[in-house]
Order: structure tokens, then sequence, then C-alpha cells
């Protein structure tokens, strides 16, 4: 496991240190490797609500990409 040196705000330390007071995590790096994965989430569930958009949109193609390939060509 690697470590990482991150310059923090004041406020953003407090968050850190309130989480873990609170028992959201043990330590201030668990609170951060939370955040991480929360925040890796979130952009998977977006990436899903944007295609899902296109395809409501029509902008996803559907069928045999062989026949797809000649339509575009």
């Amino acid at each position: 496991m690697s470590t990482l040196s991150v310059p923090l705000t004041p406020s953003l330390e407090e968050t850190i240190d309130r989480l873990v007071s609170s028992g959201f995590a043990e330590t201030k790096a668990e609170v951060v490797r939370k955040a991480i994965a929360r925040l890796a989430e979130e952009e998977a569930v977006n990436a899903v609500l944007r295609s899902e958009q296109e395809a409501r949109e029509g902008k996803i193609f559907r069928g045999d990409l062989r026949t797809l390939l000649k339509k575009i060509r």
C-alpha cells in the first residue's frame, strides 16, 4: 500500500477529525479511503445514468457491429 501526502485546509482536517470521533472510521486514513471509494461509486453510477440518457436520446447504436460500421462509413 502506498502513502500519499495531501495538504488539507483546516476545515477539511476538522471534518476528518469529526468523522473519526463520530465513529465513521477508526483512522483519518480510513476516512479518506472511504471518501475515495464513495466518489468512485458515485462516478460509476453517473456513468450508467449518462449512458441511459444517451440511449433515450438515441445516441447509442444497437445491433451487429459490422452492420453498424457499414452505416457509419
